[in-house]
């Protein structure tokens, strides 16, 4: 499903390869997410850290060949099936309260797989909530997630596991994150972590 952006903008969006079909678009992201999702694997360790830099790392890598507003803050209004999403002006406070309140508060070891859970869960669920970037939100969130997983020794998260039957309880859980209440989203997270 398609944002819905004030103003009418096109769906396809000004690129920096002259790309004007939407299928080649499409898979130039693919290939951009895979090979950022890869190159950050390879680098992951012990010390990484996943703050707002890192975050804004990920978009910039997957996407930086194809957009220039990759690694940025989106810089319009956006909604998507009746759901405002926060305000492009206020997203670096939004952003900065995220890594103050949970981002900086990570533990580096995890004694429990719940509590990781828990925190991929919350993170996942407020980084949707406030889609934070003009195209790729899903796909930087999701990547974040596996690369939490894999930091502890986890294989990455089963997401196509949510499928169409589970896809309106993902859209409530993110809503419901709206309202910090992350139950939804836990369950979830637990459904489609790895055994």
């Amino acid at each position: 499903m398609k944002y819905n952006i004030p103003n009418n903008q096109s769906e396809i969006l000004p690129n920096k390869l002259g790309l004007k079909n939407q299928k080649e678009i499409e898979l130039s992201e693919f290939e951009g997410f895979l090979e950022a999702e890869i190159l950050l694997t390879e680098r992951l360790s012990s010390r990484t850290k996943f703050d707002i830099k890192y975050i804004l790392k990920i978009h910039k890598l997957a996407l930086n060949h194809l957009y220039s507003f990759a690694g940025k803050y989106r810089d319009v209004n956006m909604s998507k099936a009746g759901f405002l999403f926060a305000s492009a002006r206020f997203l670096p406070e939004i952003m900065k309260t995220l890594e103050e309140e949970i981002l900086l508060n990570l533990p580096n070891n995890y004694v429990k797989k719940e509590d990781l859970i828990k925190d991929i869960a919350i993170i996942h669920g407020e980084l949707l909530f406030i889609h934070p970037f003009r195209e790729g939100n899903g796909r930087t969130t999701r990547i974040l997630a596996n690369l939490m997983a894999r930091k502890h020794g986890y294989e990455s998260l089963k997401f196509e596991k949510i499928g169409r039957e589970k896809f309106d309880q993902y859209v409530s859980a993110v809503q419901s994150c709206a309202k910090k209440d992350y139950k939804e989203m836990i369950e979830l997270i637990r459904f489609i972590f790895p055994d």
